[in-house]
């Protein structure tokens, strides 16, 4: 039997009732996290030269783009929120996956909801459902997939979000079955674009292809059930002969699910998770001794895993989307400011004097052999050399909320949330929505739900000329 078919019967087989109420409780988690993200990030310069080319209309279309009123096809609007999602690369992490996960599936899925009129517990159980699919097809394609250039996130992202929507459409198995090949056609992306807008448009273009897959398999279009392992199919494309574990997709689906363990990654810091434990050690510092200034450091060093270092290793980043992927500016921020925020990475902040100050001496390269144990791979230390001689020094295993063995406290998540979407909505629509996404699992209609999150012309205005 081919993969697409056992990977279809086991989403279709997915219920409420036999999944289990943790992975449903963290969906709701993911939901509220992902859409916090991407209404901070609605007004980057990604997602707003984006809406310049893409039709959207006041009436007219079926799902919301957030950040203002507007509404276009439910493929449009998950484009569209999904470059938002992602473009502050604040979103969480599937480590099977090898990528970011939920950024993909949400806006695919509020989008499909509003279009269908599904329920919040619709939704839920599909994210549930697109995870496993996810994570399971990554936990076969890495670590070579990735280490040639691949980004899991859309490369493998895609499944997920076809698992997800087949799911919440209410797919039959053939319908999945087809949904999933379909998508081996419709992978792409690459980590040379990290750094770029483009890193963003793959996880909007991913949501968009893993939903059109599942709408035109509604439809009766045909793809090959063997597409993931033929010759000429995924596997062997992607990874190469030799270099992938087909037989893992299924050899632990559902023992346990992945969203419960390990679960996702969350995110304190709006940068690539690489420079997270190097963050957390900088700022383990600023805890016992205080925010530094520049001119008193001589010289500050960072230890990452070598695969963390490969996309962080950027001494002078000139952008702030280029600053997310530098350990080097992360950790020079973190020191002086005792804190890693949102407005860090706007192009001012990059300019600042003591900031550059301080950038030119800091030093980042991978771990010294025996420094760490085997498997530490997100560990990191940082120390600081004064230029009276004294030195300080931090280490971090894992930062937290890496796995949902040490997740963040959910005040930490909702305060998150708020502070997100305040970037955009009023004080009284951030608690209202908060306060639904709460109790998302009896929401009757994400329709009705989506209203909460329209913003008004006048308040798109006063945003532009604030």
């Amino acid at each position: 039997m081919a993969l697409a078919r056992q990977i279809a019967e086991r989403i279709v087989a997915l219920r409420t009732d036999n999944v289990p109420r943790a992975a449903l409780d963290w969906s709701k988690v993911a939901v509220m996290d992902t859409l916090g993200c991407t209404l901070a990030g609605v007004t980057e310069d990604a997602p707003a030269t984006l809406a310049q080319i893409i039709d959207v209309s006041a009436t007219g279309g079926e799902a919301l783009v957030l950040g203002g009123a507007s509404r276009a096809s439910a493929l449009d609007a998950a484009l569209l929120n999904g470059v938002a999602a992602h473009v502050l690369d604040y979103d969480n992490t599937a480590a099977n996956m090898g990528g970011h996960i939920s950024a993909v599936m949400v806006p695919a899925l509020l989008a499909a909801a509003e279009a269908f009129d599904c329920g919040g517990a619709d939704v839920l159980l599909a994210h549930v459902a697109g995870y496993e699919t996810g994570s399971q097809i990554g936990r076969a394609v890495h670590p070579f997939h990735t280490e040639a250039g691949w980004h899991p996130t859309s490369t493998v992202g895609v499944f997920a979000v076809a698992g997800a929507c087949a799911r919440l459409l209410n797919l039959s198995v053939e319908q999945t079955e087809t949904a999933l090949a379909m998508s081996t056609s419709l992978a792409a992306g690459n980590k040379a674009n990290f750094g770029t807008m483009t890193k963003s448009l793959h996880v909007g273009q991913c949501a968009r292809n893993g939903l059109m897959a599942v709408l035109l398999a509604r439809k009766g279009f045909t793809a090959n059930a063997d597409a993931f392992a033929h010759k000429q199919g995924y596997f062997n494309l992607f990874n190469g002969a030799g270099r992938f574990h087909a037989e893992r997709v299924l050899e632990t689906w559902g023992a346990p699910l992945d969203i419960v363990e390990p679960g996702a990654s969350y995110k304190l810091y709006p940068c690539c998770y690489s420079t997270h434990s190097p963050i957390e050690a900088a700022l383990n510092l600023v805890r016992e001794h205080g925010t530094f200034k520049a001119d008193a450091i001589a010289r500050v060093d960072s230890w990452t895993a070598a695969p963390r270092l490969a996309h962080t290793d950027r001494a002078q980043p000139k952008t702030g989307l280029e600053a997310k992927f530098s350990v080097q500016y992360c950790v020079a921020r973190a020191l002086l400011d005792g804190r890693v925020s949102l407005k860090h990475f706007d192009e001012p902040a990059l300019r600042e004097p003591a900031l550059q100050t301080l950038l030119a001496r800091v030093h980042a390269t991978p771990h010294l052999d025996g420094q760490f144990e085997p498997g530490q791979g997100f560990a990191a230390e940082v120390k600081v050399t004064l230029k009276d001689g004294s030195a300080v020094s931090s280490r971090v295993i894992r930062p937290l909320g890496r796995t949902s063995a040490n997740p963040i406290p959910p005040e930490q998540l909702k305060a998150k949330f708020v502070d997100c979407a305040a970037s955009v909505l009023p004080a009284a629509q951030v608690s209202a929505a908060a306060d639904a996404l709460d109790r998302f699992e009896i929401v009757a209609s994400v329709r009705e739900f989506m209203r909460l999150l329209e913003v008004s012309g006048t308040q798109v205005a006063q945003r532009k000329t604030a």
